[in-house]
């Protein structure tokens, strides 16, 4: 009777030691997937930074950072910005007029 008893006593000892390590280990696990998915971020935001830096490196000359300040909407001072709206469609209908007229 008494091992029964002793039994039943290590049994409880140990689903109360499981009880109590089920938080940890599940924080635990989930800290790990979380940590993969942020090396995974970081891995991607240095393919990102190494495109960048290799489009630096090409673009420093004048003229080309001042074709990209150009198509980004940039204008030097005491330059006007005009907005040419309804290109796609004036080019549809000169193509459409060189073809008729041949």
């Amino acid at each position: 009777m008494l091992t029964v008893l002793l039994r039943w006593c290590l049994v409880g000892a140990l689903v109360f030691v499981a009880f109590l390590y089920y938080k940890p280990l599940t924080t635990l696990l989930d800290t790990r997937e979380r940590l993969a998915e942020r090396r995974a971020e970081v891995a991607e935001l240095r393919d990102e930074r190494q495109r960048l830096e290799a489009r630096l490196a090409r673009s420093t000359t004048t003229d080309m950072l001042a074709r990209e300040a150009r198509r980004v909407g940039y204008v030097r001072p005491g330059e006007r910005l005009f907005i040419v709206k309804g290109i796609p469609e004036w080019r549809r209908q000169r193509r459409a007029t060189i073809e008729r007229d041949g």
